[in-house]
C-alpha cells in the first residue's frame, strides 16, 4: 500500500494508471475509519475490479466545518487508519495537508468554491449553512486529483450523495456516484467517527434515531399521515431520551429532496439530533 500526502503525486499515478485502461475507485473518508466506512472500501474492490487501484482519501476537510463546530476535536487516529487500509488491501491512501488541498488559504489566496444551490438548502444545509460549499468543493478537487472511475458514498449522508451526484451530472464529472447501505451497531446506531463523542448513558439514548425511523414505517405503513403530524409525533417520541435534543426532522422525496406534505411508504425521512454538543444524523425509506 502506498501513502501519497501529495497532490501533484497523486495526479502523477493517476494518469499512469489512465494510460493503462485501469480503473480507480475512490473512497472518500474524513478518517477514524469504522466497519462503515470499511464496508465502502470492499464496495469500491469490487466494483474497480482485481486489476483495478482502490483509493481511499483520509483528509478532514476544514471548509466544510462552521466556526462553532468541532474542526479541531474531531477524531484522529492516522496509524490506525492506515493499518485497517493495509488489512483491506488498499492500494493508496491519500492522505493530503490543508496546504496541498487549499494553497494560499492561510495567506488569504484561496477563493474558489463550488456551490449546489438547490438540493443543499435544506435539512443539513439549513443547519450547517456553509457545509456543503466545503463538502462539494473538497469533493471535486478529489475527483480532479484521483481522477476516478467510480466514487462510493454511504447513504448515512443521503442528502450529501444526492448533492455529489447532481454536481457530477451538471459538471461533466465522469466519475460514477456509488450510494451503499448505512452500517449499523447492533441495536440500530448508525456507525459513525462522532459515535466516539458519547458516554455511555448518551450511547444507549442514541439508538432513539434508528427507533424514531422504525416508529414512524409502523405508522405509515397503515395509512398515508401528514408530515406536521408525523413531526409533532416524533418530537413527543423522542421524550424517551431525554439528553437527546431533535435538531430537524424532514420527510422528503429520495430522489429530488422535495419536502413531502403526505408521507406514505416511499417517502423519505431523515433527522439530526444533539446529544450535549455531539450531533448525530440518520435517515432511511419509510
Amino acid at each position: 500500500m502506498r501513502i501519497v500526502t501529495s497532490v501533484a503525486a497523486m495526479q502523477r499515478l493517476a494518469r499512469q494508471w489512465q494510460q493503462h485502461g485501469t480503473r480507480i475507485g475512490l473512497v472518500p473518508t474524513m478518517g477514524y475509519l469504522h466497519e462503515g466506512h470499511l464496508s465502502l472500501v470492499r464496495r469500491a474492490r469490487r466494483r474497480a475490479g482485481q486489476t483495478g487501484k482502490v483509493v481511499v482519501s483520509i483528509y478532514v476537510n476544514p471548509t466544510q466545518f462552521g466556526p462553532k463546530e468541532d474542526l479541531s476535536r474531531y477524531p484522529r487516529d492516522l496509524k490506525r487508519d492506515l493499518k485497517l487500509c493495509r488489512a483491506e488491501a488498499v492500494d493508496v491512501v491519500f492522505a493530503p495537508s490543508d496546504a496541498e488541498m487549499y494553497p494560499g488559504k492561510a495567506e488569504g489566496r484561496y477563493s474558489t468554491y463550488v456551490v449546489e444551490e438547490n438540493l443543499s438548502r435544506s435539512m443539513e444545509g439549513a443547519s450547517r449553512p456553509t457545509h456543503f460549499r466545503g463538502v462539494t468543493t473538497v469533493v471535486a478537487k478529489l475527483f480532479n486529483i484521483v481522477q476516478p472511475g467510480i466514487a462510493i458514498f454511504g447513504a448515512k449522508d443521503w442528502q450529501q450523495a444526492a448533492i455529489i451526484k447532481r454536481m457530477v451530472a451538471d459538471l461533466n464529472f465522469p466519475v460514477k456516484i456509488i450510494v451503499a447501505p448505512t452500517v449499523r451497531e447492533r441495536d440500530g446506531l448508525a456507525l459513525s467517527s462522532r459515535n466516539k463523542y458519547l458516554d455511555a448513558e448518551q450511547r444507549k439514548q442514541a439508538t432513539i434515531l434508528h427507533g424514531s425511523l422504525q416508529y414512524v414505517r409502523k405508522i405509515v405503513t397503515r395509512k398515508p399521515a401528514p408530515a406536521s403530524k408525523l413531526k409533532q409525533a416524533v418530537k413527543k417520541f423522542m421524550a424517551a431520551a431525554p439528553l437527546g435534543r431533535l435538531d430537524y426532522v424532514e420527510f422528503f422525496d429520495p430522489e429530488t429532496l422535495q419536502p413531502a406534505t403526505s408521507v406514505s411508504r416511499g417517502t423519505h425521512m431523515a433527522l439530526a439530533v444533539f446529544f450535549a454538543n455531539t450531533r448525530l444524523i440518520d435517515n432511511g425509506p419509510l
